[in-house]
């Protein structure tokens, strides 16, 4: 039950974002929850082993480095489903930032709900 929870506050927060930023279009919110589900897939299947092959730019970038691999899989997830798209690598790495802030504000409100 909470793995569907958390999937739905990453799909609300794909959503607003999308709102926000004119270089990212998402077309419904059901269009948002296949997005989490294939950035989810994504993050578990090919980050880690991008992560590895990256290993020394990420050291000399502090780990800046892991930023830029976010915008690809961006776009890699816009590539693979339809009704979602990025207009640029600059749009994907702005919305991955926006992404992992908003998400992280919307799950700190629902742990702060839960206790």
């Amino acid at each position: 039950m909470r793995m569907i929870f958390n999937l739905l506050l990453n799909s609300l927060a794909i959503f607003v974002v999308s709102y926000i930023l004119p270089g990212v279009k998402v077309e419904s919110f059901w269009i948002a929850v296949i997005v989490a589900v294939v950035l989810g897939v994504i993050n578990v299947i090919l980050k880690p082993i991008l992560i590895i092959l990256t290993l020394p730019i990420n050291i000399l970038t502090f780990g800046l480095f892991t930023i830029v691999i976010n915008g690809f899989l961006i776009i890699l997830a816009g590539k693979i489903v339809p009704g979602f798209m990025v207009k640029s690598f600059w749009w994907a790495v702005l919305f991955s930032i926006l992404i992992s802030i908003v998400s992280s504000f919307l799950h700190s409100l629902s742990r702060e709900g839960s206790y």
